[in-house]
């Protein structure tokens, strides 16, 4: 009979054990240790279940879910006030923003095929029950509408780089500096019934969000440096830090960037993308007049680069209630193993 309990660590109180079922191979007690941690999880008010069905890991992965119980937004409340301790109070050039939960597109500009669009459905049914439209009337209506709604935000890169501006006075023009935020984020999750896979679900995570600009001669040097800090900071609180990892990619553009990782008993979930992203974004931003976006490096104004660090909170939970998960035989089974042995 083996035990599974939760180890102490700076974000964690401690559970009392649970008692599992045996366990024959080291792969089989890290799938069955994860499928009765996500059970005590549930009943232990770390993550909260679903009457209407049965949720998996993946459920929780994905955002597609009922939400954290009270002990997981206290797990949550405190990784937020970790990572906002690291990031913002020690560091006198990094400010606090805070941003829409949605925004609204240009007039006539269509949402990207992906974005979540806030629309009233009774203006949509108005326009669809119109018996005086023809189809391509229909078509022209619904993408007028479409064009003029809001969006939700997938991210909070966007909301940083309109407040770039005002951080610059802040710092009276010179770099580096940065603008972080914690926020929830929205994004679509397929559904995974057949008769239903072309209808996305609304999918929510709570994002930590470092936005750092700097020149172009140093960017490459700042990616080192946040990374380093930041494996350092998501390791420092774990029974497992070897458990934490990166690797670096390129995106399309050819633009660096690290993936971080945490190794679940199914595999790696990325937790935190590390990425530059060179001055395209803020010039996009800022069409026009160039030199209200310079920055002093040393006695020289550039256009500063972005470098844009990018958390998954609620994977983090879930990594460190993974991490605390210790499957130990319990104290009768080894008693009656060793009666047995001194009596053969």
């Amino acid at each position: 009979m083996r035990s599974l309990r939760f180890a102490p660590g700076p974000l964690f109180a401690q559970l009392r054990p649970y008692t599992g079922g045996p366990c024959n191979s080291a792969e089989g007690q890290r799938w069955e240790g994860s499928e009765v941690l996500l059970d005590l999880c549930q009943r232990r008010h770390f993550l909260r279940g679903d009457q209407r069905q049965a949720l998996t890991w993946d459920s929780y992965l994905r955002g597609c879910h009922a939400g954290f119980g009270p002990l997981g937004m206290e797990l949550r409340k405190n990784l937020a006030a970790q990572w906002w301790a690291s990031v913002v109070v020690s560091r006198e050039q990094v400010f606090a923003v805070d941003s829409l939960l949605h925004r609204a597109p240009g007039a006539g500009m269509l949402p990207s095929g992906e974005a979540l669009s806030l629309t009233q459905v009774g203006t949509l049914r108005e326009i669809l029950q119109n018996k005086e439209l023809n189809k391509e009337q229909i078509t022209a209506a619904l993408e007028k509408v479409l064009g003029m709604s809001g969006v939700l935000r997938e991210d909070l890169l966007h909301g940083a780089l309109e407040q770039y501006i005002n951080c610059l006075e802040l710092v009276n023009k010179k770099l580096p500096c940065g603008l972080a935020q914690v926020g929830v984020c929205f994004h679509p999750v397929p559904n995974i019934e057949p008769q239903n896979d072309n209808i996305a679900r609304i999918g929510e995570r709570t994002m930590s969000s470092l936005v750092w600009f700097s020149s172009a001669r140093t960017a490459g040097q700042w990616l080192g440096y946040w990374l380093h800090q930041r494996l350092q900071w998501w390791r420092k609180f774990a029974i497992g830090p070897s458990n934490f990892s990166s690797s670096d990619f390129q995106d399309k553009e050819g633009r660096k960037g690290n993936h971080l990782y945490y190794s679940f008993p199914w595999g790696k979930e990325p937790i935190e993308t590390l990425q530059s992203l060179g001055d395209k974004e803020l010039l996009q931003m800022y069409p026009g007049n160039k030199s209200k976006l310079h920055g002093r490096d040393g006695r020289k104004n550039v256009i500063p680069h972005v470098l844009s660090v990018s958390g998954n909170l609620d994977q983090g939970v879930l990594a460190y209630l993974c991490d605390s998960l210790q499957l130990t035989e319990s104290s009768l089974t080894r008693k009656k193993t060793l009666q047995r042995k001194v009596t053969s």
